[in-house]
């Protein structure tokens, strides 16, 4: 990781993508226990997708579990600027 700058406040990762002020984990954890309800899309800005997930309960639940799984496994999520997860 290099050294945080203004305009990068939590460094960048080894791609030279800036890193977000929100976490993979935080997201993750949020989608598995509240995805029925689309927080963790919510945390991370993604509202179109967050209103989707709680007009269908989060796909029954499934596509809540499995979306939670891939926060927390994928390293290339990114929040509504386009900054990668940190975590």
């Amino acid at each position: 990781m290099t050294v945080p700058t203004p305009a990068t406040p939590y460094g960048v990762d080894p791609q030279g993508r800036p890193y977000s002020d929100k976490s993979k984990i935080v997201a993750g954890i949020l989608q598995i226990f509240l995805g029925t309800l689309g927080i963790g899309r919510f945390y991370v800005g993604s509202v179109g997708v967050g209103v989707a997930q709680l007009l269908t309960c989060g796909g029954l639940g499934l596509w809540a579990l499995i979306d939670g799984i891939l926060f927390l496994t994928s390293n290339d999520r990114t929040d509504k600027e386009g900054r990668v997860l940190r975590g």
